[in-house]
C-alpha cells in the first residue's frame, strides 16, 4: 500500500492534484499540436474536422486557472499571512522563469524559423513579450501575476463572509456568464483601439477567469463536501461532460453557419457554452484524480505512479517550454505541405507525441540537472550534500538489516 504522504506544513498529499495536473497540461499540449496541423493544412474535410473539434479542447486552459486557484487556498487560506513574503516568493519564483523563457524563446524563434534577431529588436520585442505577456503562449504567466497581486483581497472576501460561499459562487458565475455574452455578442462592434491594453486584448485580464479561480477556491475550503459532491453524482458528471464535449461541435457549426462569425470569434474561448462545458469538466477531472488516488493505494503499477508524480512536478516547466517543438513542428510541417491533408491528419499523434516528449524531456532536465531548475520555478542551485548525520543514520540501518538476515 502506498504511503501516507504529508506535505511540508503538515498536511495529507492530496495525489488527485498530480493527475490533474497531468490530464490539463497534457490537453493543453494537444490544444496547441492540433492547432499546429489545421494551420499547416489547405482547406480539405480533414481541417475541418480539426476545426469542428477544437472547441472540445478549450477546458484545458480553465482547468488551470482552477488548479492555480485551488492549490495557493490549500496554502495559504488556514495559514497565517505574511503577504510581503508571499509576494516575494511568488513573484520571484514564477516571474524569473517568465523572464528567462520570453528571452529564450526569442532567441529559439530566430535559430528555428531562420531569421535575423539584432540586440535592438530583441530588446523591444521581449520588453513588450514581458509588459505584454502576448509571446509564446506565456498569457497564463501574465494572468497569474494578476491573482497574485489581488489574492489577498480574494481570501479577505471569503474569510468576511464563511457562511455565504455558494451565494458568492451563484454571483461569480452569473458574472462571469454576462461578460462573456457582452464578449461574444457585444464587444466586437466596438471599436476599442483607445482601450487600455489589458481590457483591449480580454484575453490576458484576470476578470474573464475570475470563476475558475474562484471555484478553485470555493473547492479548497470546502474539500470535501465538494469531493463528497463529485464522487456521489460523478455518473451524472461524465454522462454531461460527454454530452457538451459533442455539443462544441454544433456550436463550432452554428457559430459558423447561422451567426456567420470570423474564425477568430467561433474558435474564442471565451464563450458562455464554454464556460458552462469548462466547469463541467474540470469537476470529471476532479473525479478522475480522486480515482486515481484511491487505485494509488489499492495496487497501482509502480510506472503510472512514477510517471503521474514526475509530469505533476515538471508541468509548469512543460507547459514553458512547449514553444520549442511546436516551432520546431511548425517548421516541419510546412515542408510536408505537399503531402494530403489525410495524410497529415493521420500523422497527428506522432505530432503531438513529439511535442509532449520534448517538452517533458526539456523540463526534466531542468528539474534534475543544476542549476537549471530556475528554468521551471524548481531552483536547484546545488546538488544538496548528504549530511554526516543522514549518512550516519543510513549506516546504522544498514547494520539492523545486516543484523536481520543473519539471525
Amino acid at each position: 500500500m502506498a504511503e501516507n504522504k504529508k506535505t511540508r506544513h503538515g498536511r495529507p498529499y492530496l495525489f488527485e492534484v498530480d493527475l490533474m495536473r497531468v490530464i490539463f497540461i497534457f490537453g493543453v499540449l494537444l490544444n496547441h499540436t492540433t492547432t499546429a496541423f489545421s494551420m499547416a493544412m489547405a482547406d480539405s474535410v480533414s481541417k475541418n474536422f480539426l476545426h469542428a473539434t477544437h472547441l472540445s479542447l478549450h477546458f484545458t486552459r480553465m482547468g488551470f486557472m482552477f488548479m492555480t486557484g485551488l492549490v495557493l487556498f490549500l496554502n495559504y487560506y488556514n495559514r497565517e499571512h505574511h503577504w510581503g513574503t508571499f509576494w516575494k516568493k511568488r513573484y520571484k519564483s514564477t516571474g524569473i522563469p517568465y523572464l528567462a523563457w520570453n528571452a529564450i524563446l526569442l532567441v529559439a524563434t530566430s535559430l528555428i524559423t531562420g531569421t535575423a534577431l539584432n540586440g535592438q529588436k530583441f530588446w523591444s520585442d521581449f520588453v513588450y513579450g514581458v509588459t505584454h505577456g502576448s509571446n509564446f503562449y506565456l498569457y497564463y504567466v501574465f494572468v497569474i501575476f494578476q491573482l497574485y497581486l489581488i489574492f489577498p483581497l480574494i481570501v479577505a472576501l471569503f474569510k468576511r463572509f464563511p457562511k455565504n460561499h455558494e451565494f458568492m459562487m451563484l454571483v461569480s458565475i452569473l458574472a462571469q456568464l454576462m461578460l462573456l455574452i457582452a464578449i461574444k455578442y457585444w464587444l466586437p462592434h466596438v471599436n476599442t483601439d483607445s482601450w487600455w491594453y489589458i481590457f483591449r486584448s480580454y484575453g490576458m485580464n484576470i476578470l474573464v477567469y475570475q470563476v475558475y479561480f474562484m471555484a478553485g477556491a470555493y473547492a479548497a475550503i470546502h474539500y470535501q463536501k465538494v469531493t463528497s459532491f463529485i464522487m456521489t453524482h460523478a455518473k451524472a458528471i461524465g454522462i454531461s461532460a460527454g454530452i457538451l464535449a459533442l455539443g462544441t461541435v454544433g456550436l463550432y457549426y452554428g457559430n459558423t453557419y447561422l451567426l456567420k462569425l470570423p474564425y477568430s470569434s467561433i474558435q474564442i474561448v471565451h464563450q458562455p457554452y464554454i464556460m458552462i462545458y469548462a466547469l463541467v469538466m474540470v469537476a470529471f477531472v476532479f473525479y478522475l484524480g480522486k480515482r486515481y488516488a484511491y487505485k494509488r493505494t489499492h495496487g497501482l503499477n509502480p510506472l503510472i505512479e512514477k510517471f503521474v508524480a514526475t509530469g505533476s512536478k515538471v508541468s509548469f516547466g512543460i507547459y514553458l517550454s512547449q514553444t520549442i517543438p511546436i516551432l520546431i513542428l511548425d517548421n516541419w510541417l510546412a515542408k510536408l505541405s505537399f503531402i494530403p491533408t489525410w495524410a497529415m491528419l493521420l500523422a497527428l499523434p506522432l505530432g503531438y507525441i513529439f511535442v509532449v516528449g520534448c517538452s517533458f524531456l526539456i523540463a526534466y532536465f531542468c528539474y534534475k540537472v543544476p542549476p537549471f531548475g530556475f528554468l521551471i520555478g524548481r531552483p536547484n542551485w546545488c546538488r544538496k550534500p548528504v549530511s554526516k548525520t543522514v549518512s550516519k543514520v543510513k549506516r546504522q540501518s544498514e547494520k539492523v538489516i545486516n543484523l536481520n538476515e543473519t539471525k
